[in-house]
């Protein structure tokens, strides 16, 4: 079948990008534009297979993890999120915002550890209240509980917003420096949506843009702390779009590989829930519109060795079926989510157990691989 279609694609549009592709030459806008607009999906998905498998072979990642979102308290107010809640000083807040305090982040941690988990993933909104001692001394207090726990935490627009309300104010770098040395490991790649200034203006306009997602991120790395990267589709942006976004990624990891310690570890194409918040009017991407994002993620990042898919977001049946269109992450088993709740039927009780898991990945027809947030294969003793 795989064959059959990088030998006849329907669209002959694509027969000029399936060279390219098997050639290993890099695609580039026009190429993006077409992958989005093609209607030969099978072609599409045969490709973005192809190169998962010269990557990868059959073997699909996940690892045991544990989301920890400290708070919902947020100054800014995103059109697409729903899980932010405003400040009030005078106390009047909604029924459910929250705050959570070191200690219970750290037990959160400790029981997760407890559990087998190797990352614990930490994001919350930007709080305006709390002080940047309250972000160092959660690392510290994880890494004090859970020595060898990969603490992957705060996306770019969360260290830009303790760049500001340190005290004395604090460089990118000062405040990187800071969390590294109380435990933190890495960062995800939240924050990035969509790089377009329009879509920014029409979507966040409250929320930094992509001169100071990169800013943290280039930091970081020179820093020798690694990163994920992450794009918000199937909102107000167009395919094209998403192709640049794509594209500005490639440039940025470019650089890192060429001329800095650390780079981005993966893609995670985040699907956009319109559930709760101001945009809720918009139907949200289609499952095919899930697989093609997928699948031109792995073809367009070139230079990016894994592309996840969220199950959070995309569903485990659609990612199960990504796993033949590009995808080779399964991501893990999560627990507790409050950022989106399409799995938790509106709760933040999100769970996979490692057995569904490799259940998933064994039905499409690949080999489950437990990994460290690195992509370090984790071998576990048996009894």
């Amino acid at each position: 079948m795989t064959a059959l279609q990088l030998d006849r694609p329907l669209d002959p549009r694509l027969a000029p990008i399936r060279d390219k592709v098997v050639a290993g030459q890099r695609l580039d806008h026009a190429d993006g534009v077409t992958l989005f607009e093609t209607q030969d999906i099978f072609t599409l998905g045969a490709l973005a297979n192809l190169v998962r498998e010269r990557l990868h072979g059959r073997r699909a990642y996940y690892n045991i993890n544990r989301h920890i979102n400290y708070t919902n308290f947020c100054v800014l107010s995103c059109k697409f999120c729903a899980f932010y809640r405003p400040y009030d000083p005078a106390g009047n807040h909604a029924a459910d915002a929250y705050e959570m305090t070191v200690e219970e982040i750290a037990d959160a941690a400790a029981e997760a550890a407890s559990r087998g988990a190797t990352e614990v993933h930490i994001v919350g909104g930007l709080h305006p209240k709390l002080p940047f001692s309250y972000y160092a001394d959660m690392c510290r207090a994880i890494r004090t509980r859970c020595p060898a726990l990969h603490i992957k935490a705060f996306t770019a627009i969360e260290i830009v917003h303790f760049t500001r309300i340190a005290r004395p104010r604090m460089s990118i770098a000062e405040v990187l420096t800071a969390l590294r040395d109380a435990g933190l490991d890495s960062l995800p790649g939240g924050g990035a949506e969509i790089f377009d200034d329009r879509v920014h203006a029409e979507a966040f306009k409250t929320k930094v843009g992509e001169h100071h997602w990169f800013d943290v991120h280039r930091v970081a790395h020179e820093l020798g702390i690694p990163s994920n990267a992450t794009m918000l589709y199937g909102h107000i942006e167009t395919p094209a779009e998403r192709v640049t976004h794509l594209l500005k990624l490639r440039e940025h990891q470019d650089e890192s590989l060429t001329s800095r310690q650390a780079a981005f570890n993966c893609l995670v194409p985040l699907s956009f829930i319109p559930d709760g918040s101001v945009l809720a009017h918009l139907p949200g991407p289609t499952g095919l519109d899930d697989l093609r994002t997928l699948a031109a993620s792995r073809l367009i990042l070139d230079n990016v060795p894994h592309i996840k898919a969220f199950w959070i977001m995309q569903s485990p049946k659609l990612s199960q079926v990504a796993l033949n269109w590009g995808v080779d992450d399964f991501d893990g088993t999560v627990v507790w989510y409050d950022i989106t709740k399409r799995e938790g039927q509106g709760t933040t009780s999100q769970e996979l157990t490692v057995d569904q898991i490799k259940r998933l990945i064994r039905e499409a027809g690949c080999e489950p691989v437990e990994r460290d947030t690195l992509y370090r294969r984790v071998v576990r003793r048996t009894p």
